[in-house]
């Protein structure tokens, strides 16, 4: 008698938090990974479907289409995102509204384990001196309603997006020059950042995590984990990306962003940290079977963008 698949359903599917989640369970094959997307029938979630990934759409605004969607499904990756224009234009707590939709179709539905992708309560955590953050806060606030809910889960919170150096442009050449510049605004260069080098690191936690839910030894219900690749300051990070790519690299916080929640953002990160109470790589992690990588692997594997 063949046992039926153990479905885990991994929202924003397409964006890099879900691929990377998707990637690692194809790889290891405990688990069938069905990528929910607004729309199935595009160029990205095709590609998730050669990969050998189940597709389903749904809309986080549409309570029935997520419940249809989690039809069948054990265990479930949530994730929100505070700038997709639909989202951004429902105002400051549209994504803490989207992560409630989820829990309570989730709970409907009788999913049995829910790891959440979340971050720190900036308001909290500053005492109301950074109180607009609110793509923080919101995911803070999900953390709150999820526990309430009664619902087994984790919380994974992730560190600054090492993706983010072409994504957003934040390595760059300096024109006419053979040097680049890291470049983040508002930021001290002795304050440290977390990182997290989202392809390779992400998925296995979240692996990690589905594997031994159902284990009590292992301590994963109703936790928060750091899949958090490493901790340096970006003066640090420059000089491990100039050894790597053979060319100088220099740190510069620019002014602004142009956008005031990234700056506040930036300056809470700077002044308080994100993580400043706990060992970075997260041990429990480790434990579990995650094999970070390190900034020098990062800044190796990545010379083929920039040399």
């Amino acid at each position: 008698m063949s046992m039926s698949p153990r479905i885990v359903a991994v929202f924003g599917a397409t964006g890099t938090q879900g691929l990377s989640v998707i990637q690692a369970l194809l790889a290891d094959g405990t688990f069938v990974p069905r990528a929910i997307t607004r729309n199935s029938s595009s160029e990205k979630a095709l590609k998730l479907k050669a990969l050998g990934a189940e597709l389903a759409q749904a809309d986080l605004w549409d309570i029935d289409s997520l419940k249809q969607a989690l039809s069948g499904v054990e265990a479930l990756y949530g994730v929100t995102d505070y700038y997709d224009p639909k989202n951004f234009a429902q105002g400051h707590n549209s994504e803490m509204l989207l992560g409630k939709n989820l829990v309570d179709a989730a709970k409907a539905m009788d999913v049995k384990y829910f790891i959440w992708s979340s971050l720190p309560h900036c308001t909290r955590v500053s005492n109301g001196k950074y109180a607009n953050v609110y793509h923080f806060d919101n995911k803070a606030n999900v953390d709150d309603y999820l526990r309430d809910s009664g619902m087994p889960h984790s919380n994974l919170h992730t560190g600054w997006f090492l993706e983010n150096l072409w994504n957003y442009n934040n390595l760059a050449p300096v024109p006419d020059s053979n040097c680049l510049e890291l470049t983040v605004p508002r930021y001290d260069s002795q304050s440290p950042q977390y990182f997290t080098w989202i392809e390779r690191d992400l998925g296995q936690c979240a692996l990690a995590l589905l594997k031994h839910y159902k284990d009590p030894e292992s301590d994963v219900l109703s936790r928060t984990f750091y899949a958090v690749s490493a901790k340096v300051n970006y003066t640090q990070f420059a000089s491990i990306l100039q050894q790597a790519l053979g060319k100088p690299v220099s740190f510069v916080s620019s002014p602004t962003t142009g956008m005031q929640e990234i700056d506040d953002m930036y300056d809470f990160q700077s002044e308080f940290g994100l993580y400043p109470h706990t060992a970075i790589p997260d041990p429990r992690l480790i434990k579990l079977g995650v094999k970070f990588h390190t900034m020098e692997e990062f800044s190796q594997e990545i010379k083929g963008r920039y040399v």
